[in-house]
């Protein structure tokens, strides 16, 4: 993991179980992560691996049957977890950090125009609103400053502009039903950016899109984030929506991180068992498909140690028993396993190779 003081988000030995009819489901096992300022980080898996727990965790948002027995979130130094809820709802929430989700025709109330709907957001969270608006106010019924609103919506009318919502003005006016599914998640992405964020959590944004949308999205997103040098932290199942978009990669497996690098390094040195067969499981010319055997654990009653060992062809009795501690690699890569798959290293431009 990087040096703390490079980090904007550090996520250490976070544990986050759910309590359902069946007992605790523990959903996230001990898990780390750092987001550097500006970077895009990626965190993939299978569906049920913990990602949008995680991501949840961040934003301060998780269920009431939720519980985080152990670990820390620090943004910007400060630990989420310990931080008065009203103090995350007001000040962070929202505002330094935001939310991009996956659906976003869910996201907006079908019976308002988007413009009333994003000048209510920028009401309590433009990056223009003063601490001492927020003192001594009527709540819901709170004025909103003339000359602020002005700022405010000249600042939307420039970001619809940014996300190429096409005469911006007259969208405004519009319900959410009259945009395609496509400019509707730009328009999440320009509620996600103007508040002016230094975190965006974007979870799996593109997957109710098709394919040629997504590439737009994905192109749209990383220009921008890129330009206002905003970090983004990008969950999604799909490994090639991860490498058109990320600078590094987490994956998970079943609530526990197991692999972490830069996403060149990522597809062509994997190390972990896992992450090595995940990427062995995607279509190639040439290559045949090979299937992860096996099922994964159930979260009520998980093996003990790696949770992908009894998956694993080179599982010993420590990874039974025990979790394997982080193990840096060269060029920032990072793995938890106690039998790493080194790959061959590679070629050198004076070789000739590659």
């Amino acid at each position: 993991m990087p040096a703390p003081a490079d980090n904007l988000v550090e996520v250490e030995n976070l544990f986050v179980s759910y309590a359902t009819g069946h007992g605790a489901a523990r959903v996230l096992d001990g898990v780390n992560l750092a987001i550097r300022p500006g970077e895009i980080m990626g965190l993939v898996g299978e569906s049920g691996c913990g990602k949008t727990t995680l991501a949840n965790s961040i934003l301060g948002i998780l269920p009431g049957n939720a519980a985080c027995p152990g670990g820390t979130i620090r943004f910007r130094g400060e630990d989420l977890l310990r931080l008065p809820a009203g103090q995350v709802a007001d000040g962070i929430r929202g505002r330094n950090i935001t939310f991009i989700p996956q659906d976003p025709f869910g996201s907006f109330n079908p019976l308002f125009p988007i413009g009333t709907q994003i000048m209510e957001v920028m009401k309590w969270k433009s990056p223009r609103r003063s601490a001492r608006e927020g003192r001594g106010m009527g709540g819901f019924f709170s004025r909103y400053p003339r000359a602020r609103r002005r700022a405010d919506r000249a600042a939307v009318l420039e970001m619809l502009r940014s996300v190429q919502i096409a005469k911006p003005q007259e969208a405004l006016r519009k319900l959410p039903h009259e945009f395609s599914g496509g400019q509707r998640q730009r328009l999440m992405i320009a509620l996600a950016l103007l508040p002016q964020p230094k975190l965006v959590i974007a979870d799996e944004p593109t997957t109710a899109l098709d394919v040629t949308i997504q590439a737009q999205i994905l192109k749209l997103l990383k220009r921008l984030a890129k330009e206002r040098g905003v970090a983004v932290l990008f969950t999604t199942h799909d490994l090639g929506t991860a490498y058109e978009i990320c600078d590094r990669i987490t994956v998970m497996y079943a609530g526990q991180d197991v692999e972490t690098a830069p996403v060149d390094d990522f597809f062509r040195r994997p190390h972990h068992p896992y992450t090595v067969r995940l990427l062995e499981s995607l279509p190639r010319p040439g290559h045949d498909l090979r299937e992860i055997g096996g099922e994964v654990p159930a979260l009520v009653d998980p093996p003990p140690g790696c949770r992908f060992h009894p998956r694993c062809e080179r599982a010993s009795e420590p990874c039974r028993c025990e979790r394997p501690p982080v193990t840096p690699l060269v060029g920032g890569h990072e793995v938890r396993c106690y039998h790493p798959i080194i790959p061959p290293p590679l070629p050198s431009p004076a070789s000739g190779g590659g």
